[in-house]
């Protein structure tokens, strides 16, 4: 099973890095080191959908994020993202996101972005990790502003693999479509104050401006954070299939670490934030002090 995983990520990492060409079953099967028959098979198994729709919904989300951030034509989105036709790219786009390419380059919306996970992940569970040998986590004073949250709350969800179990995978992407005050979507641990009853002391969300005064999606709240002071930590880069090392190399540093000599205390009455796990960056946690 770990070989099957390990022929579509990099299936999944040939996609990625080679989006605006063409890409042909012969590319992907050169890359997984099977027949391109079992290819297509076996990334339909561990993604869920065929090699060709789990690239057109790929480059769709990509030409959604160029519309929100860079003043570009239509035309040049599409045909720099592979699509054949300006028609044919702008009927997709509103097949998948219900509004035409232009409409949302002019009022960008929040949108169920397609958020690609790779297949290694799935054999990967946090339970039961063997730490080994601790590696560099260096830590960063940073501040944060006043500023509100747009969350979707679990239901008794205490990390990551619950959560998506009691909401689904799909918030991810569509937090990614908002912008955000630090670039990207947070997941947080609540502390009771900001809490309802019967949800998830873990959540998914995306910082914003006080001054906020966009959408807000269906089904989820708003909360509002007052400025803090966090320690960031964060691992070294890492392997992908070290996923669950990393985050405990991570982990034990904080349970290690005693704010007290730099004269602070850990704050509780503050979010901790998680960011989103990225191997070539490290893995990162944040926790506020006083």
């Amino acid at each position: 099973m770990k070989e099957q995983a390990e022929a579509v990520q990099r299936m999944q990492e040939y996609i990625e890095v080679h989006l605006d060409e063409q890409i042909t079953l012969a590319d992907l099967s050169r890359v997984s080191l099977y027949s391109p028959w079992h290819s297509y098979r076996l990334f339909r198994q561990w993604t869920g959908r065929t090699p060709a729709d789990y690239i057109r919904r790929l480059r769709l989300s990509k030409s959604a994020l160029k519309l929100r951030d860079e003043a570009c034509r239509i035309i040049d989105v599409a045909f720099s993202l592979g699509f054949g036709s300006v028609d044919g790219y702008q009927r997709a786009f509103f097949r998948e996101f219900g509004c035409n390419p232009s409409e949302y380059a002019e009022n960008p919306i929040p949108l169920y972005l397609f958020t690609p996970y790779g297949a290694v992940y799935r054999e990967i569970r946090k339970e039961g990790t063997a730490m080994e040998k601790v590696k560099n986590v260096f830590i960063q004073e940073v501040d944060k502003p006043a500023r509100k949250v747009i969350l979707k709350r679990g239901i008794e969800a205490s990390d990551y693999f619950p959560y998506c179990e009691e909401v689904g995978c799909d918030v991810w992407g569509l937090l990614m479509s908002m912008k955000s005050l630090c670039g990207e979507p947070v997941c947080l641990w609540l502390p009771e104050t900001y809490r309802k009853p019967g949800t998830s002391e873990y959540v998914q969300g995306v910082e914003v401006g006080m001054e906020y005064d966009g959408p807000v999606p269906e089904g989820f709240d708003t909360i509002e954070l007052p400025p803090a002071k966090y320690l960031m930590f964060q691992g070294e880069p890492y392997e992908e299939e070290e996923y669950c090392q990393a985050i405990e190399e991570v982990r034990e540093s904080i349970r290690k670490y005693d704010p007290s000599v730099t004269g602070r205390e850990w704050d509780r009455e503050n979010p901790r934030i998680q960011l989103e796990p990225i191997g070539s960056r490290g893995y990162i946690e944040l926790l506020a002090v006083k």
